[in-house]
């Protein structure tokens, strides 16, 4: 079940409480109104990618670094990390596209990034331009059936228990198939870039510009 999620508002919550910072404080560092902040930390509202970009920027945050727990300081180097995802403790980012769970958030400087992700797009048309990003990816069906365009191959349905493997750099994008209304996927990207979630969510942001510029679905 998706209930009791770690939320963006969370996110906010605690990264202001680490800080120390009141609504006003944040709001003026951040440059996002105080009753936007508010929202968002009572989950009435989450951010644009653009939001969180200019939030990371302001307050000089990667979003990696934005999306990880605090962790204890340690005086050496732990080789043997370990994390234990759940629904319940991830990261929600909404695009309108997908409804992306980052999860294992806590570790930092992941080679790899594990995603949820439920897939709303109806079509190609509404998606707009094919997403790229540096390094490769795997993704693997739970629930409904996907249909996956790439820049080089003919679209491929995909359903329950079906997987695929491919280069990141290859534009892409993963539409639900006729007859589905929804589909869930369990996706793990991986790239040398330490800030590879930046990445990906930046790729997914700058299709939808470039698709509202062309008059591909909506920008809302």
């Amino acid at each position: 079940m998706m209930a009791n999620r770690r939320s963006l508002g969370a996110v906010i919550t605690d990264l202001r409480a680490q800080n120390g910072w009141t609504l006003k404080e944040m709001s003026k560092k951040s440059g996002i109104p105080v009753s936007t902040l508010s929202k968002v930390e009572h989950d009435r509202l989450s951010l644009t990618y653009d939001k969180l970009q200019q939030l990371g920027d302001r307050l000089d945050i990667s979003m990696a670094d934005l999306f990880a727990e605090p962790t204890p300081a340690t005086g050496s180097t732990v080789l043997g990390r370990r994390s234990i995802g759940t629904i319940d403790r991830a990261v929600r980012v909404d695009t309108p596209n997908y409804e992306y769970f980052y999860v294992c958030t806590e570790l930092r400087n992941k080679r790899m990034v594990p995603v949820v992700t439920r897939v709303h797009a109806q079509s190609i048309e509404a998606f707009g331009p094919l997403v790229r990003h540096p390094g490769e990816e795997f993704i693997y069906v739970v629930e409904g059936t996907l249909l996956v365009h790439t820049e080089f191959y003919d679209p491929v349905e995909l359903g329950p228990g079906q997987s695929m493997y491919i280069d990141s750099g290859m534009g892409h994008a993963y539409i639900c198939a006729e007859g589905t209304k929804e589909a869930l996927m369990i996706g793990v990207m991986s790239s040398a870039d330490e800030d590879l979630a930046t990445l990906v969510l930046s790729a997914a942001a700058e299709s939808r510009k470039k698709g509202a510029r062309l008059g591909f679905g909506s920008t809302s």
